[in-house]
């Protein structure tokens, strides 16, 4: 399955003969620089750009289009280079868009020689950027690895070079775009196979001021990964790498202000080819400004502490100081300051978070139902879809310093990892004082409504959910499920139970891996289910014996590349029998809390977020009438 990095994620490359396909919405221009371990260019003789095509290891095109390909064969490449920097830069003089910030967002493919997708990238957050290093491939122990960097530069690429210590950086940059405005002007570039239409997408609205920029995503997507956390790993803040048909509607236009106050907030203001993707990029933008935002108040907060304490420490080095008045005086004069600097930064953090709740005021009510509160009235008017949505939501997550504030976590479909939801009583506070069954249960539930989620969103038939709960013991909060008719077969009992499943689960697995590797899909048994499956386990490792224990981690490991997903209900410390063998396990999955806890950590300026699973409101029966449609979709739905 391709991996959808976001900003300063890495992936290794399995494959040393590599493509790089770039889609844009309007006409780029390609470079590549070749460095050392520091990524040192060592001169304009290391730079391949359309003047210079082709270096040992690497082509890029002659002419700027909005559709770009790289061949790369990294094994050719020379001893001494350990780095290769891939650039876009907008061409200058023809009359295009002269800044990243009035097209579309920029998607770069990394691929094998067949065409198979190793990983994407989407370079969002660009504004007046005119250049940008898009992607770096660097050696690391004898093996490629590709990071996604999303670095532009106002300066294009004058500033660009210059940042890489090439000398007469401007001379060399004015020679590439002058080659590359011959190019385009003597003729006109057809896009890659299944890219978009190149027309420019509107520009968005204006939006509120902002303290510091976006850095761009996912998405979690930032979230995107992914920084490991300890407890439960990084928000995955994946952005999307979609490429539409069809350019974008312009998002709809705000009223217009009263003289000097921000723009007004506007539902879907970010860009994207269709209103689902626009709110996805707003949401992800809405989480990235509460991140940046909070993390500049606690640096000027932090500031104002460290200059009070070395302002006090002067004062006092005064043996004048010490006695009398002269002291109190000068130490008041300190705190007078200090307290001028935090007021400063709360007004600062005061004005932009009322922008973010305005904004989130707008959004929220705006949101499909797969990015939806399960109170939202958009559940009301709920219908099967026909397609999968691009994301789906796993609850919310806020800061402590605005807790009212929560910003959805969603996370793209289909699901890359697996989800292991904590029923134990470790971590949080409120785990801490909730009784052991009661916390089992609140566990199940939110299980249960995740899984309901994902039957919600998929097509009739495209989603098969099957639960292990071999002592029974969920039978409670299972019963929205079973009583519904949207499980094909009842919850799996006992070892038996556990061992038919998993083995059912583990031949489809292989199956499909031996199929797609042959490029026969044609080729798969007539019976095997090939809709996407969840598989809910409960009360691990009540009933499981090694061989189990091994076929789940295989599961967790190959099956969500081939359509199979993981969610688990367990407590670790019921597991620690087994030692480190289950320590990949919990490594590969996504956890998730049944109860507040702030063990989630983004991978830009390392908040702890608190986490709160989506929750029904009591006495609605939105889940019930859910689960009902889902299930009559799926029984008339032809097979």
């Amino acid at each position: 399955m391709t991996a959808e990095l976001v900003r300063g994620q890495n992936h290794p490359l399995p494959h040393t003969r590599l493509e790089i396909r770039v889609t844009a919405g309007a006409p780029v221009l390609a470079c590549a620089t070749l460095g050392g371990a520091g990524g040192t260019v060592p001169g304009a003789e290391w730079i391949v750009h359309p003047g210079a095509p082709a270096l040992p290891g690497i082509e890029v095109s002659r002419r700027a289009a909005p559709g770009l390909r790289f061949h790369i064969d990294l094994d050719a490449m020379p001893e001494r280079v350990e780095r290769v920097h891939v650039l876009l830069a907008l061409p200058e003089g023809v009359g295009g868009p002269d800044r990243f910030g009035a097209t579309a967002a920029p998607f770069a493919a990394v691929t094998s020689t067949d065409g198979t997708e190793i990983a994407g990238f989407t370079l969002t957050g660009l504004d007046t950027e005119s250049a940008v290093v898009a992607l770096e491939l660097y050696r690391r122990r004898g093996a490629w690895k590709v990071r996604a960097v999303g670095q532009g530069y106002a300066g294009g690429l004058a500033e660009l070079f210059g940042d890489q210590g090439l000398p007469r950086a401007g001379a060399l940059a004015a020679g590439i775009q002058e080659t590359a405005a011959r190019h385009l002007a003597g003729a006109v570039q057809a896009p890659l196979p299944g890219a978009p239409d190149p027309a420019p997408r509107a520009a968005p609205q204006p939006r509120a001021p902002e303290p510091q920029d976006r850095p761009g995503t996912v998405p979690a997507q930032q979230p995107a990964p992914q920084s490991g956390t300890g407890a439960g790993g990084a928000v995955g803040y994946a952005h999307p790498g979609r490429r539409a048909s069809a350019p974008p509607a312009p998002p709809p236009a705000a009223a217009e202000p009263a003289p000097g106050s921000p723009p007004r907030p506007v539902a879907g203001d970010a860009t994207g080819w269709t209103m689902d993707e626009r709110l996805y990029n707003q949401v992800w933008g809405m989480f990235e400004d509460l991140a940046r935002t909070t993390a500049a108040y606690r640096g000027a907060m932090d500031f104002a502490e460290s200059r009070m304490d070395q302002e006090l420490d002067r004062v006092l080095a005064d043996p004048r100081n010490r006695v009398g008045g002269a002291g109190d005086s000068a130490r008041e004069a300190v705190r007078a300051r200090h307290d001028q600097l935090a007021d400063r930064a709360r007004e600062a953090l005061d004005r932009d978070l009322a922008q973010l709740t305005a904004e989130s005021e707008v959004v929220e009510p705006a949101l499909p139902p797969a990015y939806a509160r399960w109170d939202s009235p958009v559940w009301q008017g709920y219908r099967v879809p026909m397609e999968l949505p691009m994301a789906l939501r796993l609850g919310d997550v806020h800061l402590p310093e605005r807790p009212d504030l929560r910003i959805p976590m969603l996370v793209r479909l289909p699901l890359e990892r697996g989800l292991w939801i904590d029923s134990g009583r470790s971590g949080s506070e409120a785990a801490l004082m909730t009784d052991g069954s009661r916390l089992r249960g609140l566990a199940m539930d939110t299980a249960v409504g995740l899984a309901a989620r994902l039957l919600a969103v998929h097509p009739p038939a495209g989603f098969t959910v099957q639960v292990i709960d071999p002592a029974g013991s969920g039978a409670a909060q299972l019963a929205p499920l079973t009583a519904s008719g949207v499980l094909d077969e009842p919850p799996a009992a006992g070892a038996g139970g556990v061992a038919a499943v998993l083995a059912k689960l583990t031949r489809r697995v292989d199956l499909v891996q031996m199929a797609v590797r042959a490029g026969t899909p044609e080729s798969l048994p007539p019976e095997l289910d090939t809709a996407e499956q969840l598989l809910i386990v409960n009360d691990f490792p009540h009933g499981f014996d090694d061989r189990a224990v091994t076929q789940l981690r295989y599961l967790a490991d190959e099956g969500p590349a081939v359509g199979v997903h993981l969610l688990m209900v367990a407590d670790r410390e019921d597991a620690s029998g087994y030692g480190p063998v289950l320590d990949p396990l919990w490594r590969s999955l996504l956890r998730i809390t049944p109860l507040p806890d702030d063990h989630l950590q983004d991978p830009w300026v390392g908040h702890a977020w608190t986490y709160e699973s989506p929750v029904v409101p009591a006495g609605s029966r939105v889940l019930t009438d859910i689960l009902g449609q889902v299930a009559e979709a799926r029984r008339s739905w032809p097979h």
